[in-house]
């Protein structure tokens, strides 16, 4: 194109509504377009020894639903050829003798999410707050809070039944009776890959005896059988860990995810590497999902 000519070029995508427009030759000065985003961080464990659930990671998006029954969240105006620091937390250890262990936060620019609470140990009141709060240890324990707009808390015991992690999308159960696990809390359900897949469910809470009934896990939360350790939460989901019965080790929490919508005209790039990704096109956007790793993105 002549230097004389006029490009239009448009930002496009989901929610961009900007127009750039360059007059000769083009140059490689920043650009400005916007981005959809899900922030999910790493769920935590299920408490070892007929423990707690654990707490699903915090879920921030701006696409269908955000945790903790929140809004949803506004979009980001990011500018080409600028890096943004983007984490992915782990989920937690399950615990053996002990509470499950928090999971760990996840990140990308300004918006970070906070790690799953540890569901409690056995007869001790150990749960921990998180994104989502873990579920109580047997014994009339409280599950612990949630973090607004993330998560929810998680659910309370009783003397041989606790409590489930909390979700995203609920509180996790308290234990239903004297005997019995709670479920874990509901997870989320977003669309930003294009389809619908339900994220940060907790863990289910496990019971005394084998000849009871553990808790459910919420969607991408973990469960248990009545005579085995609790169950992992899915990995890239955040889900808590499940627990189980007495002497069993609890679930570990399922690994975060970060999931980026931006225009197609743009190329994403990971500067000095450290971060695990893949891209796919939708109309036109293209969808980045980064599923382990800490480092920088950048775009082009």
């Amino acid at each position: 194109m002549s230097r004389y000519g006029q490009r239009i070029r448009l930002t496009g995508g989901y929610n961009a509504n900007a127009i750039n427009y360059w007059f000769g030759v083009k140059t490689d000065a920043p650009q400005i377009f916007l981005v959809d985003y899900l922030v999910v961080a790493g769920g935590g464990g299920g408490g070892g020894d007929c423990g707690g659930g654990g707490g699903a990671g915090g879920l921030r998006s701006t696409v269908t639903a955000t945790g903790g029954g929140g809004t949803l969240e506004s979009v980001l105006s990011l500018s080409s050829n600028t890096t943004y620091l983007v984490t992915v937390g782990a989920g937690g250890a399950g615990g053996t003798t002990t509470a499950g262990s928090n999971g760990s936060a996840s990140t990308f620019s300004t918006i970070t999410t906070v790690g799953g609470g540890g569901g409690g140990f056995g007869a001790v009141d150990t749960d921990t707050a998180g994104g989502s709060g873990g579920g109580a240890g047997i014994r009339t324990f409280t599950g612990s809070a949630g973090t607004a707009n993330q998560g929810f808390a998680g659910g309370n015991s009783t003397n041989n039944g606790a409590g489930g992690g909390g979700g995203a999308g609920a509180v996790g159960a308290n234990a239903p009776t004297a005997e019995n696990g709670g479920n874990g809390g509901a997870g989320v359900a977003v669309s930003i890959t294009g389809s619908s897949v339900t994220y940060a469910g907790g863990g289910g809470g496990g019971m005394r005896f084998n000849t009871s009934t553990p808790g459910t896990g919420g969607a991408g939360g973990g469960g248990n059988a009545t005579t085995s350790n609790g169950v992992a939460g899915t990995v890239n989901t955040g889900g808590g860990g499940g627990s189980g019965p007495a002497s069993a080790v609890g679930g570990a929490g399922g690994s975060g995810v970060v999931v980026l919508r931006y225009p197609d005209i743009y190329t994403i790039s990971n500067p000095g590497g450290g971060l695990t990704l893949s891209t796919t096109t939708s109309g036109t956007n293209k969808i980045t999902s980064i599923t382990a790793g800490t480092g920088n993105v950048s775009w082009a």
